[in-house]
């Protein structure tokens, strides 16, 4: 069930109403961050607060223009997590290299105990971390532009997506197999992107997937094609299961 606009837009002027979207859409919130670091997640786990500041930030900045609000909520949460999880592990490799030789005279005012050349260090490696996960979002924030564009002549939203992908092994693995087939199949490709749909027929038959699982995940498929048959390298590294089926 989606998110009305008029919920988000209520939610964006009134704290309570906020509250009330959040209570509404908890299991949402949990399985949007369990989708991304690929374990459960509780109230209780930091990474339930990135996620709900997430969230928060979605309902600030949704434009309804985008597409569901659900999927671009999700993509918010999944890209704040990302950021968060490479911060931690950023964090924990610069205390691990740290060499005794650095330590130095400790400054008696240091509250956290560390030399100033440690300090230093720390702020530097902080700063070149934000500068890289900026430059980041910055190409995928691009990507993501120049795909939407490309789908909207198909008649739907990037945004879409996170609400028609598969879910299942077995069902991912019958999307791949479908979108490889339209990747070796330049007859195939170029009917797709003249007729703006599946070729169900000649796919069902060439792919071995059938037509139920084409029709249900049709925008998943035609958008994995696009984006593994153009250069957005970032987006396409969420779908390497596809391409490494593809061989040399």
């Amino acid at each position: 069930m989606g998110i009305e606009p008029v919920e988000v837009f209520a939610a964006r002027q009134d704290d309570e109403k906020f509250n009330e979207l959040v209570e509404k859409n908890k299991r949402f919130i949990l399985y949007s961050a369990y989708n991304t670091v690929h374990r459960f997640v509780t109230e209780s786990d930091d990474e339930w607060s990135i996620a709900l500041i997430a969230f928060r930030e979605a309902v600030l900045s949704y434009d309804e223009s985008k597409g569901g609000f659900k999927g671009f909520a999700s993509l918010v949460i999944k890209r704040r997590l990302l950021d968060y999880i490479r911060s931690e592990e950023k964090y924990r490799s610069e205390i691990s290299v740290e060499p005794d030789s650095m330590d130095g005279d400790m400054d008696s005012g240091d509250a956290e105990g560390i030399s100033p050349v440690q300090a230093e260090l720390r702020q530097k490696n902080v700063e070149a971390s934000e500068q890289v996960s900026r430059d980041s979002e910055n190409r995928a924030r691009d990507e993501i532009e120049a795909v939407q564009q490309l789908l909207q002549g198909y008649g739907f939203s990037f945004y879409e997506l996170t609400e028609c992908s598969p879910k299942a092994g077995k069902t991912k693995e019958s999307c791949a197999a479908a979108v490889r087939t339209l990747l070796k199949s330049p007859d195939l490709l170029e009917k797709m992107r003249k007729s703006k749909t599946l070729p169900m027929k000649e796919l069902c038959k060439e792919s071995g997937v059938s037509r139920k699982i084409l029709d249900r995940h049709r925008k998943y498929i035609i958008a994995a094609v696009e984006i593994l048959n153009g250069e957005y390298p970032l987006l396409a590294s969420y779908m390497d299961y596809i391409r490494k089926g593809l061989g040399p």
